[in-house]
């Protein structure tokens, strides 16, 4: 059996995995969108690296769009085979990659119009809205903790890995020419200390571990003072300052998680009387399946929701649908607080929001997720003195603060953690993705000392021989 590498290696965003069986069957862990500088972007998500016709089984660990945002364009390509992914994983794609297909339109059609007048050649989309529906309609949905025969060499078991609403550690058990292969990508690892979902839970032996290391060189903040910290930068931004908290968030998995959290603070009397705008559709939508599923949720969210029937909503917090309105905040002197994707301000509401107020000193952007360094975000939550946002050259003159614990990823003693349930000595090895380099060496190191001998850091286009 043969394991290759083809997104997500040694970079953070564009999973994608390959294992090819002892019959030649073609299984890919997730088909992932590169999300990062556009000219980066353009390039790799162009070609897979594979034949998509080739491809016999998709499984998807969940919907996060750096994890699904190809499979429209590997549809388009030729793949015809079942994708499985878990019950909240569908819902979520049900929104998810209609949202991604109509983004892909909207850029190639503002690109095309200044194509054209320079006289060059038009451009297609990666994938259209039909494309998007034709691989929801392939979709079959996996409940957690039930094995599948997806084949007569492979069996398929999800079990929760804390990191987004129905999102899975993928667990194979494989048949190799009379041996039996088990095999766990472990998809993106949630925190231990989750406000909102199940905590990480224990994942059958593995021989080998496909491990994603986005913080494997880091540590969060204490989620209490997160808490804290967040109402004193509202404070101290909307009532001392009057001006605006910038929060960019993905639509779907963070930003919940701030509703929440805000809903958590106003239920006690903590949150200043400022109103809160989410502006951004799809969030408006994500909410909606992740209140249809609220068996997926935490003791302590099913303690809360016994006080609070309605955990996703209070009175100061406003959905904003339109561009007028959305444009129309950044007109306002209201001092408020914005929360709007994407959470690393490449593209979407957030951008504008990011483009009017970040040279105002009174103004504050909350960074509270993961930013790839290329990105908007990243090099505003690098230190940047000075950004270019759509062609203009902007003084990063607004407060900067980075409270990492609102992460969906845990940290590299998290991480562990959720490995702890693997007897070490019969992992033969763990294969790090989902990381960058540096993140992904000092990880590394930190399995080393745990006692995991073998980690390997494959490059892209790495082919091994599993055994």
């Amino acid at each position: 059996m043969k394991l290759s590498f083809y997104g997500a290696a040694q970079e953070v965003t564009g999973s994608k995995h390959l294992l090819t069986t002892a019959k030649g069957k073609k299984i890919l862990l997730d088909c992932g969108l590169y999300q990062g500088r556009r000219r980066d972007a353009e390039k790799k998500n162009a070609h897979f690296g594979f034949n998509p016709r080739e491809i016999d089984y998709l499984i998807v660990s969940h919907a996060h769009i750096d994890h699904t945002g190809l499979i429209p364009k590997l549809v388009k390509e030729g793949f015809k085979g079942p994708i499985y992914c878990t019950p909240g994983t569908l819902d979520l794609n049900k929104i998810m990659l209609p949202d991604s297909a109509h983004i892909q339109e909207n850029d190639i059609r503002y690109e095309n119009k200044i194509r054209e007048k320079e006289g060059k050649k038009l451009l297609e989309p990666l994938y259209d809205q039909e494309d998007a529906e034709k691989a929801l309609a392939m979709m079959i949905p996996v409940p957690f903790y039930t094995d599948v025969d997806i084949s007569d060499e492979v069996s398929l078991r999800y079990t929760e890995n804390g990191h987004l609403l129905g999102s899975g550690a993928v667990n194979l058990t494989i048949q190799d020419n009379g041996s039996i292969i088990r095999l766990c990508y472990t998809g993106d690892i949630g925190r231990q200390t989750n406000s909102m979902l199940k905590l990480p839970q224990p994942f059958p032996q593995a021989d080998y571990i496909i491990c994603e290391s986005t913080y494997g060189d880091r540590l969060h903040d204490d989620e209490v003072y997160s808490f804290h910290e967040i109402i004193k930068i509202i404070t101290e931004t909307c009532i001392d300052k009057k001006g605006k908290v910038l929060i960019p968030a993905f639509s779907i998995g963070r930003t919940q998680e701030i509703i929440y959290g805000l809903d958590y603070l106003n239920s006690n009397f903590q949150l200043p009387n400022i109103p809160v705008y989410i502006d951004s559709p799809l969030s408006t939508k994500g909410t909606g399946i992740f209140k249809n599923h609220l068996e997926l949720f935490n003791d302590e969210f099913q303690e809360f929701l016994k006080r609070d029937k309605s955990p996703f909503d209070f009175p100061n917090l406003r959905l904003i649908e339109s561009v007028d309105e959305s444009k129309a905040l950044n007109e306002s002197k209201e001092p408020c607080i914005i929360i709007s994707a994407s959470g690393m301000m490449e593209a979407g509401r957030i951008k504008h929001h990011v483009f009017n107020h970040i040279e105002d000193p009174n103004c504050t952007v909350l960074m509270v997720g993961y930013c790839e360094p290329s990105t908007l975000g990243g090099r505003i939550a690098a230190g940047a003195k000075e950004v270019k946002i759509y062609g203009e050259l902007k003084r990063v003159n607004a407060r900067v603060e980075y409270i990492r614990s609102f992460s969906g990823h845990g940290d590299y003693k998290e991480m562990i953690t959720f490995l702890s349930c693997q007897q070490i000595e019969k992992v033969k090895h763990i294969f790090l993705v989902h990381g960058d380099l540096d993140a992904q060496h000092a990880f590394s190191s930190h399995l080393n000392s745990a006692g995991y001998k073998f980690v390997d850091i494959p490059a892209p286009g790495t082919e091994i021989t599993l055994s």
